[in-house]
């Protein structure tokens, strides 16, 4: 932490203030954004330029034969508290995630395991659900895999709200479960799998799809059977031609199914892009709990001992059924805190 950086940061603080106070025209909205993710770092530099100026006052004081008991208990309890807000200022200076504000793409795979694991993966997705709803955001399945038991081989869709992604984002990963299926007569405690991918929605800006680099295929929608499978060639399959990625969209509106597979796609070329650039960055980010591996197994899901166990961070709750429902906070809050502190560790290495 270097003050002239402190003091560039204030600088910019009070233009961006002061263009407000003027009205901004067509600048507002972005100035307004600037303006509150400047602000509270601002106020943590304030924080400890008073603490600073206080406890240089108050050693000055320390001279002062009248005023030395004080002086020196006014010392003490100052420099108490300026290490803390010198800490806390360094974690407000950390570099933010460019994307933590956006919304989120959702991606749930059953793994190992066969019907256990798509109706595994079909509960993951019902957990999901729940948190976003209680966060106040909105849910939306763009391609989804049914199973004839009401699992998902897999699904994909949108969570659309502030910060979405930042509260999702450390969710990737291999999540286990252990109990007894539905579908096991005998009673044997199984252990299945499936995987979660948690991706930053991409603008056009973001990413350049060049038409040349698709190909595009509208096919029949597949599902679990009944009367619910789509009979018209409405599905689409995107296969981008550089990286082989493919996506599907298979509701009702081919055009609805098209705008859906390119915003996912998207999403995946953005993630890409963002995990290689983390990729080169990896020695010097071992500690941290975002690695990217989605073939990392980050969480234990054991029903009959009602635990949940977050690898990462050694995190066990034995309030599984409260989890399954949604009451995700306790562990992303966790996930974030640890995240955080790692990252502060390597700032101050």
């Amino acid at each position: 932490m270097t003050d002239s950086r402190t003091d560039r940061i204030v600088a910019r603080f009070e233009f961006v203030e002061a263009r407000l106070a003027e009205g901004a025209g067509d600048a507002l909205a972005d100035l307004s954004r600037e303006y509150a993710e400047l602000r509270p770092v601002v106020e943590r530099i304030r924080a400890v330029e008073r603490l600073r100026a206080d406890l240089a006052a108050a050693e000055a004081l320390r001279a002062d034969p009248e005023m030395r008991a004080l002086a020196e208990e006014e010392v003490a309890h100052l420099r108490d508290a300026l290490p803390d807000a010198e800490r806390a200022l360094t974690l407000a200076l950390l570099p933010r995630d460019a994307a933590d504000d956006r919304p989120a793409i959702l991606e749930i795979r059953a793994g190992t395991g066969g019907d256990e694991a798509a109706l595994f993966a079909a509960d993951l997705f019902g957990m999901y659900r729940r948190f976003a709803e209680a966060q106040g955001w909105r849910v939306e399945v763009m391609d989804e895999t049914p199973t004839e038991l009401g699992g998902l081989k897999e699904l994909v869709a949108a969570v659309r709200g502030q910060g979405a992604y930042a509260r999702l984002k450390f969710e990737s990963g291999v999540h286990r479960v252990q109990r007894v299926p539905a579908t096991e007569a005998g009673g044997r405690i199984h252990t299945s799998a499936a995987t979660v991918a948690v991706l930053p929605e991409a603008e056009e800006v973001d990413v350049e799809i060049r038409p040349e680099d698709l190909r595009i295929d509208t096919m029949r929608a597949s599902g679990a059977g009944g009367q619910h499978v789509n009979t018209t060639d409405s599905a689409v399959r995107l296969t981008h031609l550089p990286t082989g990625i493919v996506v599907t969209a298979s509701e009702k509106s081919q055009h609805q199914n098209r705008a859906r597979a390119l915003e996912v796609l998207r999403a995946r070329l953005f993630d890409r892009a963002r995990r290689e650039a983390d990729a080169a960055r990896a020695a010097t980010r071992k500690g941290q709990v975002g690695s990217g591996d989605r073939s990392e197994r980050i969480r234990t899901y054991n029903f009959p001992q009602g635990r949940v166990t977050d690898h990462r961070i050694n995190l066990t709750l034995y309030k599984l059924d409260q989890v399954m429902q949604g009451a995700l906070d306790e562990i992303v809050e966790a996930l974030a805190a640890a995240d955080q502190a790692a990252r502060l560790a390597e700032a101050e290495a």
